[in-house]
């Protein structure tokens, strides 16, 4: 049997792989007598060229079944750098025809192999997802933002999904060697690849990111190893922060003596009221989603920073949006009366929103508050977390939907949930109630004082939680 030659269209071409796999095995054309290539890559400048595989037709339904659980590994080994890739995967096809149970060995050297690769891919994508960083641009549209990053597997295209629902209202690029991908909020188009220089090196938010970096440092819990096991060197010139570690760990043990000593005397400050000055400034230039712009302004959180009570509502109203503060319009009146009545000083709780910035349907003179939606909530999240994350109060209460969504990531049913703690993802615990404007919507007054009266027993319940050592 002669030589067969597969060509494929791009490094991470898994349907074209799969589509000649399938008629090469087959045909049980043995592994060795296939060529992989992939096209505008060097084949072997020192091999004879063999005559190409003809592009089949539409291929039959194969004469053979291989396991789920091989086709997923496959998915990720096609994103592989190693050259041999191709080959290694159509190698174990044929072994798994006659010995489908072969992918449960693990003693297999030939599996152990696979099963690596498919790991170095994974580990790739969650690095780009962790390290990539981006910088805002402007181009003829407006607001761009372009960020650079070199993978070492072929792993851009297979992550494109995950920066579109993640940055869904941005307008963004990301560079690599390979490929570029390119989103306007509505449609994904690829490019070819870009050099380092295409991308920009600084933008004005990267001054204040470095101030919150800074103020968040904890010397220590530094470890210098595993920090550097989770974000290897190579990413370092690509995000800002970074550019900052090499001074933080300089003068770690020194910062770390001096919280020790200060520590029996430390109040509310210092660190803590620094990182989240800087996280306030930024969140007023907020553009994460489209509500800033008929917004008058970000209504941010507010409270001391060392509350053991942290409240989450929903999003501003019309009130809170021209004030600028959290809770001061008619729901924020029901929400200090029934704390007064819960025995709770709202000067001593932290009170923010699940979105900072107020959705509303003008109708003449007046703004009808409109529910955020999934993406506006997901989008404001991350506000949300880096509060909670310097805050870390002892309870969040979610009040309503849309603030429980925020807290857990996830659709929640407040009459099942409502009233005792719940385990966040973070390690923190939370607490969901309703929001106070449901008590203000209800039309029958004997439901209104019996909702109102519950209200109060869940804020009594969770002041009392909270309290606890």
């Amino acid at each position: 049997m002669g030589i067969r030659v597969a060509r494929l269209d791009a490094p991470d071409d898994f349907e074209g792989w799969r589509d000649a796999a399938r008629v090469l095995a087959t045909e049980r054309v043995p592994p060795d007598r296939v060529i992989w290539q992939v096209a505008g890559h060097a084949a072997d400048l020192f091999a004879e060229e063999p005559p190409a595989l003809d592009p089949p037709a539409p291929a039959p339904p194969p004469a053979f079944r291989v396991p789920k659980a091989f086709v997923d590994l496959a998915h990720s080994v096609v994103l592989h750098s190693d050259p041999e890739r191709f080959a290694r995967l159509y190698a174990m096809l044929v072994r798994l025809i006659d010995q489908p149970r072969l992918i449960d060995d693990r003693a297999d050297p030939a599996g152990r192999r696979l099963d690596e690769m498919a790991k170095a891919v994974r580990r790739d994508i969650h690095k780009m997802r962790a390290f990539l960083r981006f910088r805002e641009v402007a181009d003829e549209d407006g607001e761009r933002f372009v960020a650079w990053f070199e993978p070492e597997h072929h792993i851009v295209r297979a992550n494109a999904a995950f920066f579109v629902n993640r940055f869904n209202t941005m307008r963004w690029s990301i560079l690599s060697p390979e490929v570029s991908l390119h989103w306007d909020t509505q449609t994904l188009q690829e490019g070819p690849g870009a050099v380092k220089a295409d991308a920009p090196d600084v933008d004005p938010i990267e001054a204040v990111w470095k101030t919150y970096y800074a103020s968040i440092f904890n010397p220590a819990r530094l470890k210098v190893g595993a920090m550097l096991r989770e974000m290897p060197r190579k990413y370092w010139k690509n995000m800002p922060e970074t550019a900052l570690v090499g001074e933080l760990i300089a003068g770690a043990r020194a910062r770390e003596t001096a919280m020790i000593e200060t520590a029996r005397a430390a109040t509310p400050g210092g660190n803590v009221e620094g990182a989240w000055a800087a996280l306030r400034e930024e969140a007023m230039g907020c553009t994460r989603c489209h509500l800033y712009q008929p917004a008058t302004q970000t209504v941010f959180g507010e409270g001391p920073l060392d509350a053991r009570l942290m409240f989450v509502g929903e999003q501003p109203g019309d009130q809170e949006d021209l004030a600028g503060r959290p809770f001061v319009g008619p729901a924020g009146q029901v929400f200090d009366r029934a704390m007064g009545e819960a025995g709770i000083d709202r000067d001593t709780v932290y009170v923010t929103n699940a979105v900072k910035h107020f959705k509303f349907e003008p109708r003449g003179k007046r703004r009808i508050h409109a529910k955020p939606d999934a993406g506006e909530i997901d989008a404001c999240r991350w506000w949300v977390e880096q509060e909670r994350m310097l805050l870390t109060p002892k309870l969040t209460v979610a009040l309503g939907a849309t603030a429980a969504r925020s807290l857990t990531g996830k659709t929640v049913t407040i009459s099942r949930e409502r009233g005792r703690p719940i385990a966040l993802a973070d390690g923190g615990e939370g607490w969901i109630t309703v929001h106070p404007s449901f008590l203000l919507r209800l039309p029958d007054k004997v439901q209104a004082e019996e909702e109102y009266a519950r209200f109060v027993e869940d804020l009594r319940a969770a002041a009392a939680y909270a309290g606890k050592a």
